[in-house]
């Protein structure tokens, strides 16, 4: 099949990066495959307010791929947030998409600390919009291996995860006002539209594996180049 009738099929950019995420994480990184595809699928349950399937695409995108710079293969710098930005822009998803990844979860913050703040700054926008506090809500209320909890919960978690990692700590606490802040601004636009984001009871815990078109997911990246030509159209 030819580029042009590749780029044709009606694939969305989120299916993409589910495939993106499930081929850099899920074997080598199943705990934290686990988280990703319950932000995601929380992600989908907070974007049906915003009334506009484009920006739905954008946020559960970024949702999918926010943790994608933990890969093996895809680690350079050892910042995630930046490594995982740089690959996936490398690929041809919207720049939005990479911006929301490169600074999602107070990642600024992290960056200064390690003193590579200008480059993310330098190479990506953080567009300070609902679509951004969104993200940072369904990462911020899932836990590490996919159980939904309180901001209190996971914030708990993460210091005693990190608790052996300075500059983890260090950005936690930098951070912590900006993050509780973002999740409660989050959780008052999804009240004022009687959205809860929250599973029914007793269904918390990792997402299930997403079906994918074929029945089986692949394992390889999207084609790069059906990537680079969606962009030209969708951006």
């Amino acid at each position: 099949m030819t580029e042009r009738g590749l780029a044709s099929f009606a694939v969305s950019w989120a299916e993409q990066a589910a495939r993106l995420a499930h081929g850099a994480l899920a074997d080598t990184l199943p705990r934290r495959w686990a988280h990703v595809q319950s932000v995601a699928e929380r992600a989908q349950v907070v974007a049906a307010p915003l009334g506009d399937d484009a920006e739905a695409d954008v946020l559960v995108s970024a949702a999918w791929l926010h943790d994608v710079g933990y890969a093996p293969r895809i680690v350079d710098s050892g910042f995630h947030p930046l490594d995982g930005a740089r690959h996936i822009r490398s690929l041809g998803y919207p720049e939005r998409v990479a911006g929301l990844v490169a600074f999602h979860s107070t990642a600024l913050v992290k960056a200064q600390i390690l003193g590579l703040d200008e480059q993310l700054q330098a190479e990506f926008d953080d567009e300070r919009t609902v679509l951004r506090d969104l993200l940072w809500y369904a990462d911020m209320t899932t836990g590490p291996g996919g159980a939904a909890v309180t901001f209190d919960e996971r914030m708990s978690e993460i210091r005693h995860r990190r608790a052996d990692q300075p500059d983890a700590i260090a950005a936690l606490d930098r951070s912590l006002a900006e993050r509780r802040a973002t999740v409660g601004r989050a959780q008052r636009w999804l009240d004022e539209r009687h959205v809860r984001a929250e599973p029914p009871p007793g269904a918390a815990g990792p997402a299930a594996t997403p079906t994918w078109r074929g029945g089986q997911p692949p394992f390889a990246d999207p084609d790069p180049s059906r990537a680079r030509q969606r962009t030209s159209t969708r951006r």
